[in-house]
């Protein structure tokens, strides 16, 4: 997994409330490997017609936002169905930080395994930003996940909240099974001692 520190990127908006996994990554690419680039099927049915066309309309298809790193989204981002798939799609593209009001609950535990940060923010303030990111396309947000903080564009720094094993994780490039091996030796010895007493 890779380490993550400090972002400085550009943001792209995506305004709606209850943006789903499904929506985020539709159910019929879930049956492919992880090996595959996911980031191929992000926003899938949002992004294209029914044509096989680009939709105009949607941010990710926009070059002030084809490239962005970070996402501002609205409320309850990530909801739905609990598929990493969705993580790996973003991640994939090119995401790396989400910042919402809220998100689903299981979507939020996997971005965390998954290298990808989750920063929850205030309401009223990702909605300013929303608009202050639709009205300056190719604005850019700061992101310091060792001070746990954030520069808006148009405010800041905010501070935001992570779970202290998440947060040491993410900025050693540990997945759980990493964080594991890191005991190793501790690991070993309790074997040795528990087969030298018989067990």
């Amino acid at each position: 997994m890779e380490a993550f520190k400090q972002l400085d990127a550009v943001a792209m908006p995506l305004p709606q409330i209850n943006v789903d996994t499904d929506q985020v990554v539709p159910a019929r690419y879930l049956q492919k490997p992880r090996s595959d680039n996911f980031g191929n099927y992000l926003f899938r049915d949002l992004r294209w017609r029914a044509d096989g066309s680009e939709n105009s309309e949607f941010p990710l298809n926009r070059a002030e936002w084809r490239h962005s790193k970070i996402i501002v989204a609205a409320r309850n981002f990530g909801c739905g169905s609990s598929r990493e798939h969705a993580v790996w799609a973003l991640f994939d593209y090119g995401f790396r930080v989400a910042i919402a009001p809220s998100y689903g609950d299981i979507f939020a535990s996997n971005t965390l395994k998954n290298g990808f940060l989750p920063v929850t923010l205030a309401e009223p303030v990702v909605n300013a930003t929303l608009a202050y990111l639709q009205a300056h396309p190719g604005a850019r947000i700061q992101v310091d996940l060792e001070a746990q903080q954030v520069v808006l564009p148009d405010s800041g720094p905010h501070r935001f909240d992570i779970a202290a094993f998440a947060r040491q994780c993410l900025l050693e490039g540990l997945d759980e099974i990493d964080y594991t091996l890191t005991h190793l030796a501790q690991l070993q010895a309790f074997e040795r001692r528990h087969a030298a007493d018989g067990y």
